[in-house]
């Protein structure tokens, strides 16, 4: 059955037509009326509203619920503490990555996994035969994700509870305009950001409420092609599309952070990751593009008569002035101001290597108390 959120006729108010590509067997809002560019530059200068709720968040709990994921996943759950979160690597028994993973701890028996599109519903289901564990796919919860430098400013007066404390990928249960919520520090656009997990009975009334307490500040309601300019922007990866090979491991998208081999507990791929471990056939990259407009994703990559890589995902980012790609490279063509060739339905482009994130490649941004 189809998935929808109880958002959609906001979203249709906006200019929605809510019938393009399905993301999790959920329409999604595109576009709206306006120019996802400014949407983006409203993320980069004060804060936009976005609706996530496309995102798959299944509850996991039970005595054998920290066993199962620990089993599940490439990080250790263990080091977990309740009101975390971590971002995980999730492989087959080959190595090859199969889903997107955050996986929230609220209690020492109780987790949230929010996933993508990939394999994590039939692998939880499988690791969990004659275990003591529960897992339920969520269908109530939406997800408001409200991105940009001045989103703590807008909800902190609203919250019932210590905003301006909270550590990045950190979460608690709370209080926004009077409705329980959960409450966590992260996003996707490469922004300071909240996301307010609620019951679809208050989605309507927080995303309204958001939205008027944010007026004063400049915010707007801001459509998924606008999350996509900030999430290429911010070298943010996307599951599958930056795993064109099929068979993509961790260590070739530069997901070494995702990994825990030195954990005790084995996880489904683990002897295949060590052992991939420094054989990469690719490794993700970005480029710079001589070109007015964004080339296609899959258009190959040449150093002279050689192909050396693909392009994964690429955007314009008129915020930035400059054609993006993101990329898979050989490993002896990564190093920065490497000159190539992207081979384009449109045309030939020079391209060149650069650092990624394209957009504050320290990632200050998303760490203000860094800056002070």
């Amino acid at each position: 059955m189809q998935r929808n959120s109880v958002l959609n006729e906001r979203h249709r108010q906006l200019g929605s037509k809510l019938d393009g590509d399905t993301w999790n067997n959920m329409p999604i809002p595109w576009s709206y009326n306006r120019d996802a560019h400014e949407e983006v530059i409203a993320t980069r200068t004060r804060a936009a509203l976005y609706d996530v709720s496309a995102l798959n968040i299944v509850q996991v709990s039970g005595p054998d619920a920290e066993a199962v994921l620990d089993q599940m996943l490439a990080i250790d759950i263990t080091r977990l503490k309740p009101g975390t979160a971590r971002l995980s690597a999730e492989v087959n028994e080959s190595g090859a990555l199969v889903d997107d993973i955050m996986v929230m701890r609220d209690a020492a028996d109780r987790f949230r996994v929010s996933h993508g599109s990939g394999a994590t519903p039939q692998t939880l289901a499988r690791l969990a035969e004659g275990k003591q564990v529960e897992i339920v796919s969520d269908q109530d919860v939406h997800i408001l994700s409200l991105q940009g430098p001045l989103s703590r400013d807008v909800l902190a007066p609203h919250v019932a509870g210590d905003l301006t404390g909270l550590p990045y990928f950190n979460h608690f249960p709370t209080t926004i305009f009077g409705k329980q919520v959960i409450i966590g520090r992260g996003g996707y656009s490469g922004e300071l950001g909240y996301e307010v997990y609620c019951s679809r009975a208050d989605a309507v009334f927080l995303w309204d409420s958001i939205l008027e307490a944010g007026k004063p500040f400049g915010v707007i309601p801001a459509s998924w092609n606008a999350l996509e300019l900030t999430r290429v922007e911010g070298g943010l990866l996307f599951f599958p599309f930056e795993m064109p090979e099929g068979d993509t491991t961790p260590w070739e998208v530069n997901m070494d952070w995702a990994v825990d081999l030195d954990k005790k507990a084995d996880f489904i791929g683990k002897q295949a990751l060590a052992h991939l471990k420094g054989r990469e056939r690719v490794k993700q990259a970005g480029l710079h593009v001589d070109h007015h407009a964004a080339v296609e994703a899959g258009a190959p990559i040449f150093d002279g008569s050689q192909q050396v890589g693909v392009v994964t995902t690429a955007s314009y980012s008129r915020l930035l002035m400059q054609s993006l790609a993101m990329v898979h490279l050989k490993p002896t063509h990564l190093k920065l101001g490497t000159s190539l060739t992207v081979r384009s339905q449109s045309g030939d482009f020079k391209a060149t290597v650069v650092r990624t994130p394209f957009y504050d490649p320290r990632r200050l941004r998303t760490h203000p108390e860094k800056l002070a």
